[in-house]
């Protein structure tokens, strides 16, 4: 009994330290989407950090300051969704016949 807990703390460890590894690489990963045929564009960081955004001049219309809002925040909303499906991708692979709530 003592050897297969001994074991399976083993695989535990082995586990963990794949988890902690996938992590990281999925910090390091840049994540971009576009918005209104390319005029925004926002890049993040597997971190969920918006790290860029460029928005292309002729958008920039001081009578319409709302559709270039708009254009932001579907720019953005689609650049945190795609880190969160690599994520749950990713991190998903070790969490899949668990049942550990709230872990990602």
């Amino acid at each position: 009994m003592k050897g297969n807990m001994n074991n399976m703390m083993k695989q535990m460890q082995k586990m963990q330290k794949k988890m902690m590894q996938a992590q990281d690489e999925l910090h390091e990963m840049t994540f971009e989407a576009t918005s209104g045929g390319g005029m925004v564009t926002v890049s993040a960081n597997g971190k969920k950090e918006i790290t860029d955004v460029q928005i292309k001049e002729e958008v920039v219309d001081p009578d319409d300051i709302e559709m270039l809002q708009d254009l932001i925040v579907a720019a953005v909303n689609d650049v945190i969704k795609q880190v969160d499906d690599k994520t749950n991708d990713t991190m998903g692979q070790f969490t899949k016949g668990l049942n550990v709530p709230g872990m990602f």
